[in-house]
């Protein structure tokens, strides 16, 4: 069954699927769409799309739990997937971390992205946050209704295992870091409030509704999103 959310920027619509209830979202501008962490079940994420052609899959980071169904739709779609360059030889399966549970097959990545770069997926410009913290390559993705979709809606963030209502990703499992997470909260706390958040994880929150929740138990309000030179992926 799949939720839609109202008030966005983009149509967005979400499924909790899989063992630990993953959302897995399926986001578009009325012309092109792309899922955020395919968790499993490539089949009912294909139904769920319906007639709509996936340009991409986004994966926030390299968990078992968020790529799960990835190969699968990738090889079913001829979508693209995108994620960090720190992720991808995990998620690829070149790489492995002693004692982490992988579960799932190895996918090819066919975008890395770095923090600071902006990823063009049809007419929707999405700037990559890097939140290094629940691992180390984990990002945010980010948009700004005032450019390429509806400027009436609210911004996105898709947050990954990074913020949720209420709390933060863990940070005990291999590559987390609590110091890396507060800086990557911090990164966050910038924006604006009406931001609708997509967690990988748990209810739909606002960026306005985690400042007391969460922000001021870790991050001020200082750093932007840093100095890096956009660069243009587009898909």
């Amino acid at each position: 069954m799949g939720y839609k959310i109202d008030g966005a920027c983009l149509n967005v619509e979400f499924s909790v699927m899989g063992p630990i209830e993953n959302n897995v979202y399926i986001i578009d501008d009325g012309k092109t769409a792309f899922v955020v962490d395919p968790t499993c079940d490539s089949d009912a994420i294909i139904s769920q799309l319906g007639k709509r052609k996936l340009a991409a899959i986004v994966l926030t980071h390299r968990h078992w739990d968020h790529v799960g169904a990835a190969s699968a739709l990738r090889r079913k779609t001829g979508a693209i997937t995108i994620a960090t360059a720190i992720e991808a030889p995990y998620i690829e399966g070149t790489r492995s971390v002693p004692g982490e549970r992988h579960e799932a097959p190895p996918c090819i990545v066919d975008h890395q992205v770095s923090h600071g770069d902006i990823v063009q997926i049809g007419d929707m410009p999405w700037k990559v946050i890097g939140t290094p913290g629940h691992t180390p390559g984990g990002m945010c993705l980010y948009i700004d209704p005032r450019f390429g979709c509806r400027p009436e809606g609210a911004p996105l963030l898709v947050s990954g295992d990074t913020l949720f209502y209420g709390t933060i990703g863990r940070t005990d499992f291999q590559g987390g870091d609590l110091g890396q997470m507060k800086q990557s909260l911090k990164r966050l706390a910038v924006l604006r409030d009406e931001t609708i958040v997509l967690p990988g994880h748990g209810s739909i929150t606002r960026i306005g509704d985690e400042r007391q929740r969460v922000f001021a138990r870790y991050a001020d309000d200082e750093p932007g999103f840093g100095s890096a030179d956009d660069k243009i992926v587009t898909v």
